[in-house]
């Protein structure tokens, strides 16, 4: 005979309109991930699964036959063979507002910062429906990001989405952070997935700070969160600046990093059975990077703009690792970190000759553009021909491009260097470029 919690929520979901929910039940655990049977659930739908310390939330990501494969959203403990699968009739949604501003929240929207439960009077779906292509509006404005050499000579257009190329511990945080409290965006979305716990907190205290905190919203799925939790908290941040951007906001969205995004999917895609592509990555992973990228970008009339910038961990500096690879063709331009700049102790470690942003031409002037062709030029010959200077094998006055490219590379040097708590305007960093190059 069914208990009276049973029959309550039989009533419960008569009277919404719903069909009485059967419960399953648990009979085998892969790796991470579960399967049951006896109830039935669509994919991408929730269910609870009984557990020694209470129920867990599991997602169905996947199913064969009568079986369902669920991944949980948290740690996999105190599940019992047999346990109790119950389909949850309709998902709560992501809980959105201007409350959100000021606040840390994990992938699924509980806060994180002790600073007390967030209440919005609005709730948005994960998966929201794609803005027909014909319906957004054209990149036809900077953005400014406070950092002279991407506003320089990489201008970012608002509703742009750009790439940030790095391998470890090359500065891609730290840039993130300048970029936070030197933007003219509205409001700043912060997407932490995949990162160490210590780099969670330092991020939000020192690179954030008090003041860019205050516009800003961070989503935080560290690298020990499932890998549900993980690709949740990538999506909770698109469906939080999409809420924003719909306000006629600008938004920066910031996520660190879509790498990260792609080893969630490759765990969850393999534990259900899918064959590996390449270099272990599941064909999913590819269907889902651009269904993600093209959430971003600008929106329709009245509405505003979410420029972003996408992280992409290059495993060994590698340019043509898969995911690196698959990044650059959906987006709008990439930024290249270098590790050797790094090293020598230049920051950010920028790296103009393999960065490019495909919109500036597009939004600057054509004296802008004309600098910036001159900057690369510079480079490029100071670069081809740095060792024939440092062995002595060059004379002054041999060749007059490479004499002028030596005069101007130490003020370059010093344009393209900044320190982590300047912030430049853009219309100043266009004015100072055109000083140094002499107009």
């Amino acid at each position: 005979m069914a208990s009276l919690a049973e029959r309550l929520s039989h009533y419960q979901a008569d009277q919404l309109g719903y069909k009485p929910v059967a419960s399953g039940r648990l009979v085998r655990v892969v790796g991470l991930t579960l399967e049951a049977i006896g109830c039935r659930a669509p994919l991408g739908s929730l269910c609870k699964v009984e557990t020694l310390t209470g129920e867990m939330e599991a997602e169905v990501v996947g199913f064969s036959g009568e079986t369902l494969y669920l991944m949980p959203s948290e740690q996999l403990t105190g599940v019992m063979p047999g346990a109790k699968v119950t389909p949850v009739l309709q998902a709560a949604g992501l809980p959105v507002g201007m409350e959100l501003l000021g606040r840390v929240i994990d992938g699924v929207g509980n806060p994180l910062d002790g600073m007390g439960e967030i209440y919005t009077a609005e709730r948005a779906s994960f998966n929201a429906e794609p803005i027909n292509p014909l319906a957004r509006k054209p990149i036809k404005e900077p953005l400014d990001v406070g950092l002279k050499a991407i506003n320089g000579l990489l201008t970012v257009g608002k509703g742009q989405r750009i790439g940030l190329f790095a391998g470890s511990g090359v500065g891609k945080s730290v840039t993130l952070g300048m970029m936070t409290r030197g933007t003219t965006a509205q409001v700043v979305v912060v997407g932490l997935i995949g990162e160490r716990g210590r780099e969670v907190k330092e991020f939000i205290d020192e690179i954030l700070g008090v003041e860019g905190r205050a516009r800003a919203v961070v989503v935080a799925a560290p690298a020990d969160a499932s890998p549900l939790m993980r690709l949740k908290g990538c999506q909770t941040a698109l469906t939080i600046a999409e809420y924003f951007r719909d306000q006629g906001l600008d938004v920066l969205l910031l996520m660190d990093s879509l790498t990260r995004f792609a080893q969630a999917q490759r765990e969850i895609a393999l534990s259900v059975g899918e064959p590996p592509a390449t270099k272990g990555y599941p064909p999913s992973v590819f269907a889902k990077l651009p269904a993600l990228v093209e959430r971003a970008g600008n929106g329709g009339e009245h509405q505003g703009s979410i420029t972003a910038f996408f992280t992409v961990l290059t495993e060994g500096d590698d340019l043509q690792d898969p995911i690196a690879d698959a990044s650059r063709a959906i987006l709008d331009g990439h930024i290249v970190l270098s590790r050797e700049m790094a090293d020598a102790g230049h920051y950010p470690a920028i790296d103009v000759e393999r960065s490019v942003s495909r919109v500036m031409p597009a939004i600057v002037s054509e004296e802008h553009m004309l600098m910036s062709k001159a900057v690369r030029q510079i480079l490029s010959i100071c670069r081809k021909n740095q060792d024939l200077v440092s062995i002595g094998a060059y004379k002054p006055g041999t060749d007059q491009s490479i004499d002028q490219a030596f005069h101007f590379k130490p003020k370059l040097d010093g344009y393209l260097q900044q320190t982590m708590k300047e912030s430049v305007p853009y219309a100043m960093c266009v004015n100072m470029l055109r000083s140094i190059l002499g107009g």
